[in-house]
């Protein structure tokens, strides 16, 4: 079974999000959601889920923060790491990266590119 982590502090991103997504439940894909920083870390322990949609701004612990550890942890290492976030500046991106995201992605998103994006990480 594969597994999406959707990271975001904001309740109706969370729900469009998983609406999207639910789609591929029919392809033996669980959804997890989290609603802040900590929260997040602690289920990718768990779970280990194989592709993260992680948002950068939220309470308890930031983006940046959680795909550092998560990418320093050799349990999770291998988590594929999409930043989608309304911070779209240089060095917000940059920093992204330095701490380990695969791909940095910005807010508004539209819900058919989120399908297309996990399908292609999940099943290529």
């Amino acid at each position: 079974m594969k597994k999406i982590l959707i990271v975001d502090d904001e309740v109706h991103i969370r729900a469009l999000m998983a609406e999207a997504l639910s789609s591929l439940e029919e392809s033996d894909v669980k959804i997890l959601v989290a609603k802040d920083g900590k929260e997040a870390y602690e289920i990718a322990r768990r779970e280990v889920p194989d592709l993260i949609f992680l948002d950068v701004v939220m309470p308890e612990m930031n983006g940046f923060e959680v795909a550092e550890r998560l990418k320093l942890n050799a349990i999770t290492s291998n988590c594929y790491i999409i930043f989608l976030t309304s911070k779209g500046e240089k060095i917000d991106k940059r920093k992204g990266f330095e701490v380990g995201c695969d791909e940095y992605a910005h807010k508004p998103f539209d819900p058919d590119w989120l399908v297309e994006k996990a399908t292609e990480v999940l099943f290529k």
